[in-house]
């Protein structure tokens, strides 16, 4: 890990080419919480592809417009959503509908590791 930061509504730790998220039990995520992100993704990945990696251990809300938001980011290539958690995979469709980037939904950090690797390789060739 690169840094980390402690917002109010989540840890966001720094990799080199990507981000995990860990949102706050019983936050309701809306687009206007986006910002925060947005100013540590371009100071830490400006001109240089990432993906996001949304940790879910934690119950929380997702309004379905952030995408709207995250969709702006160019250099963002992708969402995994990490959780064991059934309810999680529907939700991860759901959030699918609302993005022009790849998400997809892994039950381990291993997988969505994986799968980060694999999205970078693809945007180097």
């Amino acid at each position: 890990m690169i840094v980390s930061y402690n917002f109010d509504y989540c840890l966001a730790e720094i990799y080199d080419d990507h981000v995990r998220v860990y949102i706050n039990e019983g936050f309701t995520l809306a687009p206007e919480h986006i910002s925060e992100l947005n100013f540590v993704t371009k100071k830490h990945f400006e001109n240089k592809p990432f993906v996001y990696l949304a940790v879910r251990i934690n119950s929380y809300t997702i309004n379905p417009m952030i995408y709207l938001e995250s969709n702006k980011i160019q250099n963002l290539l992708g969402v995994a959503i990490i959780s064991k958690d059934p309810k999680q995979k529907n939700q991860a469709k759901i959030e699918k509908a609302f993005t022009t980037k790849e998400l997809e939904h892994f039950e381990t950090l291993e997988e969505a590791l994986d799968w980060k690797d694999e999205i970078i390789n693809k945007h180097k060739d």
